[in-house]
């Protein structure tokens, strides 16, 4: 078995960053994690690229031939990259092998892991190459700033986690950042009618049925949960890491084997 984080989110809300920070984490602890670079349209990297998409196909590149602008010619490198599943990454994959951890950072265009299938087909197909994948969602921290905005955090997540059908951890990034943290709690541990209050006082009265629909969609979709990221305390990169180490079962294949050679050792002492 082979696993694999999909590292997704919007645009700024420091998915690099957090690969980059991982891969320091990992170094530290000695153990082995592959960043693996999915968009097409990156320059610089704070982490050793493992794999790297432009090899395959670049923004630019796409621009230049097709005439179209950076968001259009992201979603055609994209879908070309779904188009070559079976020759560059496979080609790619066959460089690692049982038990390996790839990171993938992914671009930070909302239409590629929301409404188009382009990343669902790309990790169904890990999932054909033996990977346990998990889907890890990046929000800004900034977004607890404001109900509105938290909300429509919280419902790009939903779309996201219907779209790709992956076990799914959020995590609120740029804690180190975020200057008020006297009600971050409430974001932590949703409360249905706390949030619906904060809406309606915001929002317009004639908003009051879709503000109320809009939080029991989320109060019925109760994995909509954020765990709150610093990436100056190691333990909470630790403690990020391990939920999502227990959505792909990592280790627990080792642990297996461990019993089984205990169990074969006792059969030789017999």
């Amino acid at each position: 078995m082979r696993y694999a984080q999909l590292v997704i989110g919007p645009a700024g809300s420091g998915k690099s960053t957090y690969c980059s920070s991982l891969h320091q984490h990992c170094e530290t602890i000695r153990r082995t994690m592959h960043i693996v670079n999915l968009d097409p349209a990156a320059e610089v990297f704070n982490y050793p690229v493992a794999m790297d998409i432009r090899e395959l196909v670049s923004v630019d590149f796409v621009m230049e031939e097709l005439k179209c602008g950076p968001n259009a010619a992201l979603i055609r490198s994209m879908e070309y990259l779904e188009d070559s599943l079976y020759n560059w990454l496979d080609e790619e994959l066959e460089n690692f092998t049982d038990d390996d951890y790839l990171v993938f950072d992914c671009p930070g265009q909302i239409e590629i892991f929301t409404h188009v299938p382009v990343l669902k087909n790309f990790v169904e197909h890990l999932k054909k190459n033996n990977f346990n994948v998990c889907a890890v969602y990046l929000l800004d921290s900034q977004f607890v700033t404001d109900v509105t905005k938290f909300i429509s955090g919280c419902m790009v997540s939903l779309s996201a986690m219907i779209q790709l059908e992956l076990p799914h951890v959020n995590i609120l990034s740029k804690m180190d950042l975020l200057q008020d943290k006297t009600n971050i709690e409430e974001y932590l541990n949703l409360e249905p009618r706390t949030m619906l209050a904060g809406l309606n006082q915001r929002m317009a009265p004639q908003f009051a049925k879709l503000n109320k629909a809009l939080i029991e969609l989320v109060e019925q979709y109760s994995t909509v949960r954020f765990t709150p990221l610093d990436l100056r305390k190691e333990r909470s990169i630790q403690y990020v890491l391990s939920e999502i180490d227990k959505c792909i079962q990592f280790g627990e294949d080792a642990d297996v084997k461990i019993r089984e050679l205990d169990e074969d050792m006792d059969q030789l002492e017999l």
